[in-house]
């Protein structure tokens, strides 16, 4: 198996990971003893992962900018970035818009679907946790998170995977300084950097010689724990609009790529499908991030220099494809409970979809958050809130599971546009193994 490359071997393991759960779901005591004795080789890779993403973003994005020389073109990097990134936040969330008012999957929940949905989720902790938490979020003022960024406490920030944004914002301040007190002065620290670098990317590597495995784990568990299936086809409709239309981000983010870059998007997909696929066992963008940082720089060729930048940033600001999910949830909601949208209320959606995106954390349930904020911007009632969350609830986790390999795919097609952009994306990149040193050593 040694031989045989990467995404096939995680292909292979999501699916027999799959078929195992259903296997185990017909056996008494089955989903009992996935969760006690798979699960949690699952939820030790997703640890691993996180364990150095916040390192590997502070070592990467140190040697990204200190490799510069010159402020200019780190200020030339991120205007790019921010400004294709906001770009494709609106596009994505104007084709949910336009798909759920097309399809409009509302209109076809029964009564009885609509008051099963809502005895069975409403009044869970789960609903109940996403509308505590939106409601913090809507109370802050409209500066709050230009205010969150900057962390009184930069070791208390790199503790919690929560705080990428001020982990990001302490990194970026520190590379500057360095350029500021010279390259004489700051060689020892560049060093440094520069190792810490190769190391942690070195984690990766060892990392994902397991991850064929994890994702038979975190997969098997997905299946056994999975909610009643008469509502699951109740939903399918509203499900296959959103992943149609997260389907055409897709399309809309090869199309980029072969105009702006030449490379066979095809190609581009296949490097990035290691990524992808944990992105889907996962639900997570930051604990997807090391594995995309690593797939983006070495498989596809963008250059550290860009890629230690945009993707840190992307896996915490843009959220394409929970933005599209958004759009879709909101007025599929509105549908179903005979709430009437003008088109005053689904421009408020494009943007509050947008700016919600920008602060919500890159792990897996943001989206519910995000939507409660959504809707308590279109004037829903909040008394049918918890009604409103609980109609999408069952079918969250799978979503969740497809958006989050579109916003990565998103961070890694944004990071080759900024790379060609500006002349930093390579046609012959050299991708390292785990045992590239191993002579050396042994």
């Amino acid at each position: 198996m040694r031989n045989l490359a990467l995404h096939w071997k995680i292909l292979i393991g999501m699916v027999t990971g799959i078929l195992f759960g259903l296997g185990m779901l017909n056996i008494d005591g089955g989903a009992v003893f996935v969760s006690n004795w798979i699960n949690p080789f699952g939820n030790i890779f997703v640890k691993l992962l996180k364990l150095i993403a916040v390192p590997l973003i502070i070592a990467s994005l140190v040697k990204g900018i200190s490799d510069l020389k010159d402020i200019s073109k780190f200020k030339n990097i991120g205007l790019r970035t921010i400004s294709i990134y906001i770009g494709t936040t609106v596009i994505a969330i104007t084709i949910g818009l336009l798909l759920v008012n097309i399809v409009q999957p509302g209109d076809g929940i029964s009564e009885e679907t609509i008051n099963k949905l809502t005895d069975t989720y409403a009044t869970s902790g789960g609903v109940q946790a996403k509308i505590q938490e939106a409601s913090k979020q809507i109370n802050s003022g409209p500066l709050q998170f230009l205010e969150d960024m900057v962390p009184d406490n930069a070791l208390k920030a790199m503790s919690e995977n929560t705080s990428m944004l001020q982990v990001i914002f302490f990194t970026i301040f520190l590379g500057i300084s360095m350029l500021l007190i010279g390259e004489k002065k700051s060689k020892p620290l560049k060093e440094f950097f520069d190792s810490l670098n190769e190391v942690v990317l070195k984690m990766v590597d060892l990392i994902m010689l397991f991850a064929p495995y994890a994702v038979f784990a975190l997969l098997s568990n997905v299946v056994v724990s999975s909610d009643d299936p008469d509502l699951l086809v109740a939903l399918f409709k509203y499900a296959l609009t959103v992943v149609g239309g997260l389907l055409i981000l897709v399309a809309f983010y090869m199309f980029l790529v072969s105009i702006f870059t030449k490379k066979n998007p095809l190609w581009f997909l296949k490097q990035l499908s290691p990524a992808q696929l944990l992105a889907f066992s996962t639900s997570s963008s930051a604990a997807t991030l090391p594995v995309t940082m690593e797939r983006v720089e070495e498989h596809i060729g963008v250059d550290p220099e860009v890629a230690s930048f945009v993707l840190p940033v992307g896996a915490t600001i843009n959220m394409d494809g929970t933005s599209l999910y958004q759009a879709v949830a909101a007025v599929f909601i509105a549908q179903a409970l005979n709430f009437d949208l003008t088109f005053a209320d689904q421009l408020t959606i494009v943007l509050t979809a947008l700016l919600a995106s920008i602060g919500s954390a890159a792990v897996p349930g943001a989206g519910m958050v995000m939507l409660v904020i959504v809707l308590e911007s279109i004037g829903f009632p909040a008394d049918k809130l918890a009604i409103g969350l609980a109609l999408i609830f069952a079918v969250d986790r799978p979503l969740d599971m497809c958006r989050t390999v579109i916003n990565i795919t998103g961070d890694a097609t944004v990071s080759t546009l900024v790379a060609k952009s500006v002349g930093k994306l390579h046609d012959n990149p050299i991708p390292k193994n785990w045992d590239d040193n191993y002579d050396e050593v042994k």
